[in-house]
């Protein structure tokens, strides 16, 4: 009986994990999808600091990334997850000069299918929608393998796609020169990857907004001194995202 509960537990806490993963995926990517929608030709020629990407080039990496996940679901499930959202960032061969090369140039492929940027946010919608509704006909413990072989449970997976949409959505209002639409469920999911669920109270006593936080902590925007001791005197470290 007490394995059976402990059993229970953990799928309950499985599903609330996937749940919540995938709520902040949809929320995320419902904003970007609002804040973007009367992108024009010129603002989609604007560059951003992924350099050499624009933003037409960037948001076409970001609808090329959440794309993965339908043949990712098509293709057998692994017998288990092998990595997590965390491990998935180590540094190795994706992101060698060879393999961004490549990333480069699927995104500008991508964005080159409409040059119209109120069109192409729409590519966008209808790719993250046909993503959502397949992610949610799944269970909490599914399994999928990344084009890179790690095997990992979905919900872990998603996470990533959390980051990228988040982050980069960071980068295209900046390039747009608007507010951040960053929502409150995708802020909080990368936070809690990038420095762990114990070191939350530690970057709630920094009094960042999440936006200003990710920028820092993921090389957008430099640490002055002051805030480097500051970091280092309430025990942060952070996961470097490649």
């Amino acid at each position: 009986m007490p394995d059976e509960i402990g059993q229970r537990h953990a799928e309950d806490e499985g599903a609330a994990r996937h749940d919540t993963v995938l709520e902040a995926f949809r929320l995320e990517c419902e904003a970007l999808t609002e804040a973007l929608s009367e992108l024009s030709g010129t603002e989609g020629n604007l560059p951003t600091r992924c350099t050499p990407w624009n933003v037409r080039d960037l948001l076409g990496h970001v609808c090329v990334v959440v794309d993965w996940l339908p043949a990712m679901l098509a293709a057998p499930a692994p017998g288990r997850a092998e990595i997590s959202a965390v491990e998935y960032y180590r540094p190795d061969d994706r992101f060698s000069p060879g393999t961004n090369g490549k990333r480069i140039a699927l995104a500008q492929g991508r964005a080159a299918r409409s040059p119209d940027g109120a069109a192409f946010t729409g590519d966008f919608a209808a790719t993250w929608r046909r993503v959502d509704r397949l992610c949610r006909d799944q269970p909490p413990g599914r399994t999928v393998r990344t084009r890179h072989g790690d095997a990992m449970l979905l919900s872990e997976f998603l996470l990533t796609r959390v980051v990228e949409v988040a982050v980069h959505g960071l980068d295209l209002a900046d390039a747009l020169g608007r507010e951040p639409w960053l929502t409150p469920a995708a802020g909080e999911a990368v936070v809690r990857l990038l420095v762990g669920p114990e070191h939350l109270a530690a970057v709630d006593d920094l009094a960042w907004s999440r936006p200003r936080f990710l920028r820092k902590a993921t090389g957008r925007e430099s640490l002055d001194e002051a805030e480097t001791r500051r970091v280092a005197r309430l025990g942060l470290r952070w996961l470097a995202l490649g």
